[in-house]
């Protein structure tokens, strides 16, 4: 019998490898992304307080277009970037949730760098 890869479970796994290893403080927080189908998530997190600073996604009312594409992504990366310049926030640690670098979650890393964020 052939056994079939769950990818989900895949990314769980290495997600949890990596958050083992990474956490935010409130000087350089947590830069965590999530990807479904129809939307992207961004959220700066302060793993020591357990506090969202601040966050964006292609669900907010200001948002215009479509929300599962690399374009949806670059402008949730520009809004976070811009939200955490407001909260005083200019550093960062990428956390990309076992999600592969590419398309809409690297997208969304050089939008939240070219708003000013460094990670």
């Amino acid at each position: 019998m052939i056994k079939q890869i769950d990818s989900k479970k895949s990314r769980i796994k290495r997600r949890k490898r990596v958050r083992a290893k990474i956490s935010g403080t409130a000087a350089r927080p947590r830069l965590s992304v999530f990807r479904s189908a129809k939307h992207i998530y961004a959220q700066l997190i302060d793993d020591e307080a357990g506090v969202t600073l601040c966050s964006a996604s292609t669900m907010e009312k200001g948002f215009e277009g479509a929300g599962g594409n690399v374009d949806a992504a670059k402008k949730v990366g520009l809004a976070i970037a811009e939200k955490a310049k407001k909260a005083g926030i200019s550093e960062a640690v990428f956390d990309r949730s076992g999600y592969i670098y590419h398309g809409r979650v690297a997208a969304l890393a050089d939008g939240a760098r070219e708003g000013g964020l460094s990670f």
